[in-house]
């Protein structure tokens, strides 16, 4: 083991007892994968411990998954990212709808509210995205005109779940295994459903000071059922399959990939960052640019980077979410700074 893996070691080990809900970590450089480890339980019922074949819940790093499949269906002719988002859902009542495309709805700058009902904790923590976004249906307002500002909201990225099939003609689950996994090389990657098994899956924890670590999954998170936002489960070690997928133009060419990974929007409170068709582009002075995701769904808190000037990929994918994301990633940076992995 080289120093620098000794000290990214340390920096999980530290955080991730051996008999708590812990993290996969890997890091890819070029086409090999030079860290790969598990740190703590998968399941604490069972005492399985985390490996790179835990498949977790990644969360909103599933809307690159759903932002591929829309350029994919726009190479094809099938739609194209100008459409207004009238085209695909003429119920909407509102006239502004006509002004929406669907690269705001990809890049977060449609100005749609976040107005889903939380009044009802079974709607809530059962909802699927087309019951998620059945408000847009009686909408009368925007937050601002699409466009102008960036606001992260997830039922933009549901409304995919229909314009999916709608261009396609085929279901959106289907689709996405047909289409996205399975070309990718990601045969084990699905999406939630309630009742559904999924092998090797990790369970999502949040520690309950009078009860001790407890599941925080669905019937506890909000929305955990919604799809073309959230809600892909894989592992680390399939993930580098998608990222060898897009470097290899697999699934959508070279130019639409630069295309996805090039900022549309600055965000205000992230600095040096933008947002694309579902990534954050982080230009960061002193470092190559970056380009990532976060995700959150209950116990689960994922982070999916990359250097692509570098060839470096690195995941973190935890089943519990009360480490500092931002803080480990950070560090996590600058020891691969150090160790020259991010060299051009």
């Amino acid at each position: 083991m080289s120093r620098k893996e000794g000290e990214i070691d340390s920096i999980f080990s530290g955080l991730f007892a051996k008999d708590e809900p812990g993290a996969a970590v890997l890091v890819m450089r070029g086409d090999s994968i030079i860290y790969d480890r598990g740190f703590g339980i998968a399941d604490m019922e069972t005492g399985k411990p985390i490996t790179g074949d835990t498949m977790f819940n990644i969360a909103s790093v599933s809307k690159q998954f759903s932002a591929v499949a829309a350029m994919k269906l726009a190479e094809e002719g099938k739609l194209s990212l100008g459409d207004p988002v009238s085209k695909y859902f003429p119920q909407f009542e509102a006239k502004f709808f006509k002004c929406i495309t669907l690269k705001n709805l990809l890049s977060h700058t449609s100005g749609i509210p976040d107005a889903r009902p939380r009044d009802d904790f079974d709607f809530i923590t059962t909802a699927t995205d087309e019951e998620s976004y059945y408000y847009m249906k009686y909408l009368d307002h925007l937050n601002f005109d699409p466009g102008t500002r960036y606001e992260y909201i997830n039922p933009t990225f549901q409304l995919f779940y229909t314009i999916v099939p709608r261009c396609s003609g085929i279901p959106f689950e289907k689709y996405m295994k047909e289409k996205i996994f399975v070309p990718a090389s990601m045969p084990r990657a699905v999406y939630f459903e309630a009742g559904k098994r999924i092998e090797d899956a990790a369970h999502g924890y949040r520690y309950d000071s009078s009860a001790g670590w407890r599941k925080f999954e669905y019937g506890e998170e909000p929305f955990f059922a919604t799809k073309a936002d959230g809600g892909i489960y894989t592992s680390t070690r399939e993930f580098v399959n998608w990222e060898k997928a897009l470097r290899k133009c697999t699934v959508i060419t070279a130019e639409d990939r630069d295309e996805m990974q090039d900022e549309k929007i600055m965000i205000s409170d992230m600095p040096f960052t933008g947002y694309g068709y579902g990534w954050f582009i982080e230009r960061k002075p002193g470092y190559p640019k970056k380009v990532f995701h976060t995700g959150n769904n209950g116990g689960f808190q994922i982070f999916a980077g990359m250097f692509p000037d570098c060839g470096i990929l690195y995941l973190i994918f935890a089943n519990r979410d009360d480490w500092d994301r931002e803080a480990v990633v950070s560090e996590f940076d600058t020891l691969m700074e150090e160790a020259g992995w991010l060299s051009r």
